[in-house]
């Protein structure tokens, strides 16, 4: 992925909102792999004719293995601002996946997520326990085809590999996520989970933004 193909959904003065493939890391890490934020920094360098380094600001993340919008701060002030926002459960995050099995109706799932740094997966309690943190979402189904279900996914709680380990526990793991027991082959590096929709506010002026992919961008009915 080069900069002259990056899109962006959304920019203004102190906030920029752009979609991450799959398989792409948020921020750079000791592998020297390419991040997003090296895209969207090399994107305001040329855009802005700025010498130097650009500030860029991580105000949340999504896995490398999943698709979707990620916002950024192009200011100390933006990210000020938004931080706020997420720390305060005032931004509102959606996710379209795709499972296997058949989901018939809509439901909530609500776990205790304990995070295991070591295997860097999230191990399911059904009651509070020492480490484990509550962890609830809803989902609604939009299509079934074959041997998977399309659901959309409203996150209530931000837990580590929430939406991954909580379909795994119904027995309806993410399509190609193995580490979650996945047996559905997908493509290599990715899983099929997409933060599909992102609502917040703006920096200045509290005007609401909000953002959405088609799922026929995401994902497609064969």
């Amino acid at each position: 992925m080069k900069n002259e193909i990056l899109k962006v959904l959304y920019e203004d003065n102190h906030l920029i909102a752009v979609f991450k493939p799959a398989g792409l890391l948020v921020q750079g890490d000791a592998s020297g792999a390419i991040s997003l934020m090296d895209i969207v920094k090399e994107y305001l360098k040329e855009k802005y004719d700025k010498p130097g380094d650009v500030f860029l600001g991580l105000v949340h993340r999504l896995d490398r293995p999943v698709s979707g919008i990620v916002l950024f701060a192009k200011t100390s002030k933006g990210a000020s601002r938004v931080s706020a926002q997420f720390r305060n459960r005032e931004v509102s995050k959606n996710y379209t996946a795709v499972v296997e099995g058949i989901i018939e109706k809509e439901n909530n799932i609500e776990l205790y997520l304990e995070k295991d740094e070591k295997s860097r997966k999230a191990i399911v309690h059904t009651e509070t326990a020492e480490n484990a943190l509550k962890a609830s979402l809803s989902y609604k189904v939009l299509h079934t085809e074959k041997d998977r279900t399309w659901v959309k996914i409203e996150l209530h709680t931000g837990r580590f590999h929430q939406i991954r380990a909580s379909f795994s526990y119904i027995k309806h793991p993410i399509v190609g996520d193995s580490k979650y027991g996945s047996h559905i082959k997908y493509k290599e590096g990715e899983i099929a989970l997409c933060a599909t929709e992102l609502s917040f506010k703006t920096a200045t002026g509290d005007k609401e933004i909000k953002l959405s992919l088609s799922i026929e961008e995401v994902f497609h009915f064969s």
